[in-house]
């Protein structure tokens, strides 16, 4: 399984950004789609995770300006970026957790672990 983000970019502050994460694989279901983020020095933090059911869960710092979302038949997650700061440059990393798979054998897979994207740099100027 392979994760792959786009959507980052130059922004002015005030602007806005969409990203999206596509998976690649046999991919039947997944728990719990996310998306992290890195600033230079900092440790990776939370963004926002969408659960299968469609349970979101925002940091703090992020709800009213950031909106996750999921697309279940394409294995697809989104983040919708708006009013954006300068201190929301970052990488940022979407993140699968828990899926069910098939093999090339037919079996379902379900397991409880994570797949990260490469990440996508968004720079917020001022």
């Amino acid at each position: 399984v392979q994760l792959q983000a786009s959507g980052g970019g130059l922004v002015q502050a005030g602007g806005s950004l969409r990203l999206s994460c596509a998976a690649s694989g046999r991919i039947l279901r997944v728990d719990r789609m996310g998306w992290y983020r890195q600033a230079p020095g900092k440790e990776r933090e939370l963004v926002a995770t969408v659960t299968d059911g469609g349970s979101t869960n925002y940091a703090d710092s992020l709800k009213g300006r950031f909106t996750i979302s999921r697309d279940n038949a394409k294995n697809t997650v989104s983040l919708q970026m708006n009013s954006l700061k300068p201190d929301d440059t970052a990488v940022y990393y979407c993140n699968f957790h828990g899926l069910t798979t098939q093999s090339a054998l037919g079996e379902l897979v379900v397991d409880g672990m994570d797949y990260w994207g490469k990440g996508t740099l968004v720079t917020v100027s001022s």
